[in-house]
């Protein structure tokens, strides 16, 4: 049956997202999932809260009770509906997940929030004012870089600013909802990002250093109308930075905006998307299957580029279990690559056969061409910039055999440096490093596709 707007109620989702961990003894040796948007392990389990600051979110507890319950009567109270087929269900009481009980057919409307209670970007700035716009200075006074996320700045204080209010809040059942642990870069140590290979350490260090701008811009100047005691409150901060960070939805019309959207955020990552998420005029928003999804199925939608998955690890702290390729890691590259004008979604290896992309072996002929012979470095530029294969192919040719060697090289590096990056790893103790597993799932999974890479490579000659 399909329902309008209007007779659908929503409710809370939270797709649980399986990543492969492949260790020592072979996959799946941990159960790694998505929670929501953060993860946890389930070898941990849930737990009660330990309590907190009377009618506060007890942010400390790692391990607390998320109250789903609440959350979907709360939605339910202020005009979000779903569809009647859709059950919130668990295996650990810990991940959750929206399921179709008896399915769903393409095109259909299978959710609707209401605008009132979508946290929008655009709205913050109106309501916090000047006193958002001295922190905001302060954020791009540190790095002009963080120009493009201010949104997500203001996201995090609108968060601060709830949490703040406690039970008083308006959004206190859905803040009571969320993960209190994650595992993605932000929450990553230094001894993380050691265990990371060039790629995956420079993107979660990079989330890291952001989050670090926003808090020394929020502890400066005295702009924000926020307690002393959660300016200084380090777990609260990052709690916040967490929250908005997994669980923005961006849109660009009328004009670019980050928005939050309470149940719907819940939706987690697949490659193979079955549903979309719209925003109209008011800021309602609808989501809408994209085609029949089979009774027993979980809703997803598309969190990133399926292409290449550690930005998903970097930002959501998962790996999906479906990823088909993954960037070739070539960061010593940097400089060729951005000549090239290439994207690293074009710098691909497939993980199951070890196949290269076409433009991998561009980056590496080039740099070769550029250290030897300067006149042919600009002969290949100019075929690549307006793709004259038939150049290109005699480049190639002529130079087959170094640019094999160096992608061996190359390769086999990588393959070197991760085993002893896992090794380092997994001497750590998982009590007190939790994140070493999704850590080892993303070395794994570089380690499986590099050596079916250097098999291709070795059958070259």
């Amino acid at each position: 049956m399909k329902l309008g707007v209007a007779a659908i109620f929503l409710a809370g989702i939270s797709a649980t997202c399986v990543s492969a961990f492949v260790g020592p003894a072979g996959r799946n040796n941990v159960a790694m999932k998505s929670n929501n948007r953060g993860t946890s392990l389930s070898m941990y389990g849930g737990g009660a809260a330990m309590g907190g600051p009377p009618g506060m979110i007890n942010v400390a507890d790692e391990y607390a009770q998320r109250d789903m319950e609440s959350m979907e009567q709360w939605a339910m109270q202020n005009g979000a509906q779903k569809d009647p087929s859709l059950v919130v269900t668990s295996e650990d009481g810990s991940n959750f997940q929206y399921i179709t009980q008896s399915g769903l057919g393409g095109g259909q409307t299978v959710m609707f929030v209401p605008g009132n209670i979508v946290i929008s970007s655009y709205n913050i700035e109106q309501e916090f004012g000047a006193s958002l716009q001295g922190a905001e200075n302060i954020v791009v006074g540190i790095d002009q870089g963080t120009q493009q996320r201010l949104p997500l700045f203001k996201l995090m204080i609108k968060l601060l600013s709830e949490y703040e209010k406690g039970q008083d809040s308006q959004y206190f059942p859905w803040l009571n909802s969320m993960p209190r642990q994650y595992f993605n870069g932000v929450s990553m140590t230094e001894a993380c990002f050691a265990c990371l290979p060039p790629y995956a350490g420079w993107l979660t260090s990079s989330e890291r250093q952001n989050y670090n701008n926003f808090v020394a811009a929020i502890r400066r100047g005295g702009y924000l109308p926020l307690r002393d005691d959660t300016i200084q409150n380090d777990q609260v901060l990052k709690w916040a930075y967490n929250v908005a960070l997994t669980r923005f939805h961006e849109v660009w019309n009328p004009a670019r905006a980050k928005l939050i959207i309470p149940m719907a955020d819940m939706i987690n990552h697949g490659s193979q998307a079955n549903c979309d998420i719209n925003v109209d005029d008011q800021g309602n928003v609808s989501v809408m299957a994209l085609y029949d999804i089979p009774a027993g199925a979980p809703l997803t939608i598309c969190l990133g580029d399926p292409t290449n998955p550690t930005p998903l690890f970097a930002q959501y702290g998962f790996l999906p279990n479906d990823c088909a390729t993954i960037f070739c890691k070539a960061m010593h590259l940097d400089a060729q690559i951005k000549e090239l004008g290439i994207d690293f979604k074009d710098l691909l290896i497939q993980t199951q056969s070890g196949d290269i992309a076409p433009k991998v072996w561009d980056i590496f002929l080039y740099d070769i061409l550029q250290k030897n012979d300067q006149g042919a470095a600009e002969q290949y530029f100019v075929a690549c910039k307006i793709d004259d294969q038939a150049t290109k192919q005699q480049f190639q040719d002529q130079y087959f055999s170094y640019t094999l060697q160096a992608l061996k090289d190359h390769v086999y590096g990588i393959l070197q440096d991760v085993e002893q990056l896992t090794l380092q790893a997994q001497s750590y103790d998982v009590q007190t490093h939790p994140r070493v597993p999704v850590i080892m799932a993303h070395n794994a999974l570089v380690s499986q596709t590099f050596s079916a890479t250097a098999q291709q490579l070795e059958n070259m000659g």
